[in-house]
């Protein structure tokens, strides 16, 4: 799991505990299908084509619709059009995301981003079917785009650690909690504009955020169910990592006991000792994988590809 941010794209689902580079690299995924799809239908005269694919997936403001197609409220999170949209989301959601899981761990950002997410595209649905405002609008009303989830991050991480400081170019140290309610009331200033739905479920994500940490500094996870349906999928499509463990008989062999060998070493002297190995493995089943240490998850990784 070690290298830059482009190798753990591109390995995000060979490893465990990277839950915010698998956010990213889905909606990457995601947006490079949609452009050339965009692109191939487009140009083949069949852009009607595309549009029936891509509301397909889009979160509707009428409930009728929505009733048809519930899954939206998740599809809807992982989709962009534009260039602009998706950098600045997930530019955001990787810097405020990269707090969140350090302090909370990977699983927590994740229930986060698609807690957000539920939360902004209810909320969206919501205000569309009773606000006099969008009256007019509510049948046509699509929505698309990863910010409701995103918003729910950058208010949570400014809620968990509001002192810590972003270097931002052209003006220095900024608290992130400033950073943080900058972004809110730009939403709140837009609600009533030409992007009135999308802004109000980036409100709808903001509130969730704040409310998850507050609920979870009273020892309330209201994430576990997205966690327990994230655990469940994991065991269908993923196996446990294979610790290759050998055993060489000791000095009273011929009584049926027998003790475990050290791997080799190499040149460098940094593999870990079989013991050491146990001593994660206890771990992780005591505390699970995600309180293990960088060194020790570094330690598993490499004696898991071992030949011993």
């Amino acid at each position: 799991m070690y290298g830059g941010f482009w190798y753990h794209i591109r390995h995000a689902f060979d490893h465990k505990d990277n839950g915010l580079y698998k956010i990213i690299a889905i909606n990457l995924l995601a947006f490079l299908v949609l452009m050339v799809l965009r692109v191939f239908l487009t140009i083949g005269g069949a852009e009607e084509v595309y549009r029936s694919i891509v509301s397909f997936f889009m979160m509707p403001a009428s409930i009728t619709r929505f009733l048809m197609q519930p899954w939206t409220l998740i599809s809807y999170m992982f989709l962009h059009e534009g260039f602009l949209h998706i950098i600045f989301n997930l530019l955001f959601l990787y810097w405020f995301g990269l707090l969140v899981q350090e302090y909370l761990g990977s699983r927590k950002l994740v229930n986060l981003y698609f807690l957000g997410g539920i939360a902004g595209g209810l909320l969206y649905m919501v205000l569309y079917n009773i606000a006099p405002y969008f009256s007019d609008k509510v049948d046509a009303a699509l929505m698309l785009g990863a910010s409701a989830g995103v918003y729910a991050i950058v208010v949570a991480a400014a809620t968990l650690r509001p002192d810590t400081q972003f270097h931002l170019l052209l003006i220095g140290p900024v608290k992130i909690k400033y950073i943080a309610i900058f972004y809110v009331l730009i939403a709140f200033a837009n609600s009533a504009g030409s992007n009135a739905g999308g802004e109000l479920a980036h409100l709808g994500g903001a509130a969730l955020g704040y409310f998850y940490i507050l609920q979870l500094n009273k020892g309330i996870d209201m994430g576990r169910p997205i966690q327990a349906i994230g655990q469940f999928f994991e065991k269908l499509f993923t196996s446990k990592p294979k610790v290759k463990v050998t055993y060489r008989r000791g000095p009273d062999s011929g009584k049926g006991t027998s003790t475990k060998s050290r791997p080799n070493k190499t040149s460098g002297g940094s593999s870990s000792t079989q013991e050491e190995i146990d001593r994660i493995l206890d771990k992780i089943a005591e505390k699970g994988y995600d309180n293990l240490s960088k060194e020790e998850k570094r330690k598993l990784f490499d004696f898991s590809n071992k030949d011993v």
